[in-house]
């Protein structure tokens, strides 16, 4: 009986999601091109806003559970314990149901816009809302955020698919996906807006903006009325901007730059630790976990998103972040709350990574705003301390070194400075706001070219950058402008042979290669000119007298911008490319040319 039931169930929603699709085609055929994407962005977002929901309420609840026993029950381990349960069902999960593989990180839009024509695989609609739900939510030291773009990617991605629409179509829809998780995930449709063309789309039309800004809209009003605000990260506490502060904000840019560095830098040292290593799966996540429940213990506020300490450090009574730790006792001595605040801001570059590298998944946005509210706590109350000036606003330099961190780690100035203006309220703190985000972005540009998420990448040539023309060449497939299919020659051949194929085919060039198909030399007609009208010399020379060895050789390995680089330094119109170290074909400069050109047709969003 009960299985009869299910079935049922199931074959109502069948039938249901059917009609309703077909009902969405019928519409698509009633409304213009522009009215159909903007009815599309709007159930893309609240398809995303809901799963924001879902995470964020899963996340809050676990949260306000840990803290409860903690308080109540004297079981201060809770907090250790539920971050590797979290990490082990992560594994499980994933390992179970998701064919043992995701793809984890915001860099994965990145790629699919770059290389894959705005496609994202459909797993990536439930995959990260199961996974983070389950590492995040059970304590991990990571943010949601990052899951709930991929997911709002994949949402937009594949109802483009579904209704095929066109690529400029989907890659959009993807970006509204996007922008709607962030603005349902912090109520700020203005920075979501923002995220979407400052880190997704690097061209972007006026027109574009609209169906952007009515998905940021529509995810920011759902989880308005949906989400209980104590969930989100929002501020109502706050000082009004002093003038005479600005040194003092001038140096907090400056070591949000710096801090963004290191934070970067060590969470990529403890993910290349961990790739490194030869455990798999469960004893992975172990190795991972363990370190980060005694991290956890020690400091308890690296569990979770952390965005409820940020909040204590915001407020009047920031000494109530030592309560139930070790240094519960010295609450009241203001240089043990300063030294707890600086540790814990350091050590969150590890729990993050432990977290992520071990198996577990989550994303670096929210340790970004958690990293930038202990630095600016820090900036502040050390200058209190010290008596250099007792009035400085520590509320306001927490919330303003969010916005320093997150430009510095994403290189997203703009969002920073928006984001941290719409969860705080108001604008009155813009002026800092502008000179913290503008000064860590310089800085951290200045060291590092690329955003944290996007460096590895960047020089793989996998995603876009600022760089109009390698954004073209990278989302240009090699194999779609490499010959294959071109005779070649061999050493115990004679130049009668070349003649022949010259004669036969339309090529100018061919490879020498030997038995093991390895790269011995070019043939180029254009070189040989003297000898193929000579009968003499054709009939007594040999394959190593009339082959070149060639200035450069292409790989497949390397990126389209790399080889271009060949085509000048060389000044040749070809370039034999090599694969495993063994000849593979010979890639034309005017086909590369005129694939560039295609692209360029259709590269712009409209």
């Amino acid at each position: 009986m009960p299985t009869s039931i299910v079935t049922r169930f199931r074959l109502f929603i069948r039938h249901n999601f059917a009609r309703l699709e077909g009902f969405f085609f019928v519409l698509k055929g009633l409304l213009s091109e522009r009215h159909f994407i903007y009815f599309s962005c709007v159930l893309v977002a609240i398809s995303t806003a809901f799963a924001v929901i879902v995470l964020k309420s899963f996340a809050h609840n676990v949260f306000l559970l840990a803290t409860y026993v903690n308080r109540y029950l004297k079981l201060p381990y809770i907090n250790s314990i539920l971050p590797i349960v979290g990490i082990l069902l992560t594994v499980l999960v994933v390992k179970r149901l998701l064919d043992g593989k995701i793809e984890k990180g915001s860099s994965r839009i990145l790629v699919a816009v770059a290389k894959k024509g705005g496609i994202m695989p459909r797993k990536q609609m439930y995959a990260q809302i199961i996974t983070s739900s389950l590492t995040v939510g059970l304590g991990g030291s990571a943010g949601l955020e990052s899951p709930i773009t991929i997911t709002g990617a994949a949402f937009g991605s594949n109802f483009a698919r579904k209704y095929k629409l066109t690529k400029k179509d989907r890659i959009l829809l993807l970006a509204c996906g996007v922008a709607a998780g962030v603005a349902a995930a912090f109520n700020a449709p203005i920075a979501g807006v923002l995220f979407a063309i400052e880190v997704i789309l690097t061209d972007v039309t006026i027109s574009a903006f609209i169906p952007i800004m009515i998905s940021a809209a529509t995810g920011a009003l759902v989880s308005t009325i949906v989400l209980n605000e104590e969930v989100l990260l929002s501020f109502k506490q706050q000082q009004t901007f002093d003038y005479h502060n600005i040194p003092y904000y001038i140096l907090l840019g400056i070591l949000a730059g710096f801090v963004s560095l290191y934070h970067a830098k060590t969470f990529q040292k403890v993910e290349r630790h961990f790739h490194n290593l030869r455990l798999k799966g469960y004893r992975k996540a172990l190795y991972g976990a363990l370190p980060l429940a005694i991290l956890i213990f020690l400091f308890p506020t690296l569990f979770g998103e952390g965005y409820e300490s940020i909040k204590i450090l915001s407020n009047t009574h920031p000494e109530e972040l030592l309560e139930n730790t070790l240094l519960e006792g010295f609450k009241n001595n203001g240089w043990i709350l300063l030294l707890f605040a600086g540790i814990t801001m350091l050590l969150k570059a590890y729990a993050t990574g432990i977290t992520l590298a071990s198996g577990g998944n989550g994303g670096n946005f929210a340790p970004s705003l958690f990293v930038g509210s202990y630095l600016g706590f820090f900036v502040a109350k050390f200058f209190i301390l010290i008596g250099l000036d007792k009035t400085l606003p520590v509320g306001n330099f927490t919330i303003v070194g969010m916005a320093g961190i997150l430009s510095g780690l994403f290189h997203a100035p703009l969002t920073a400075i928006f984001l941290i203006g719409e969860i705080t309220g108001g604008y009155n703190l813009m002026v800092p706001l502008m000179i913290v985000s503008s000064i860590s972005f310089a800085v951290s540009k200045q060291f590092e070219t690329y955003s944290m998420d996007v460096k590895d990448l960047a020089h793989k040539g996998q995603v876009f950058t600022s760089n109009k023309d390698k954004n073209i060449l990278s989302s240009i497939d090699i194999l779609n402008v490499v010959t294959t299919d071109l005779p070649t020659v061999s050493l115990n051949q004679k130049p009668e042979d070349v003649v022949a194929l010259l004669s036969a085919t339309q090529q100018t060039h061919f490879a020498v290669i030997d038995e093991k198909k390895r790269l011995i030399g070019i043939i180029d007609f254009n070189s040989i000119r003297n000898v193929v009208f000579n009968a003499f010399k054709i009939k007594y020379s040999k394959i190593e007298e009339i082959m070149i060895i060639p200035q450069e050789v292409a790989s497949m390995e390397d990126s389209l911008e790399m080889i271009m680089e060949k085509f000048e330094t060389t000044n040749s119109k070809y370039l034999v490319v090599l694969k495993d170290d063994r000849y593979y074909g010979f890639i034309d400069k005017c086909k590369v040319l005129e694939a560039y050109r295609d692209v360029l047709k259709e590269m712009v969003i409209e």
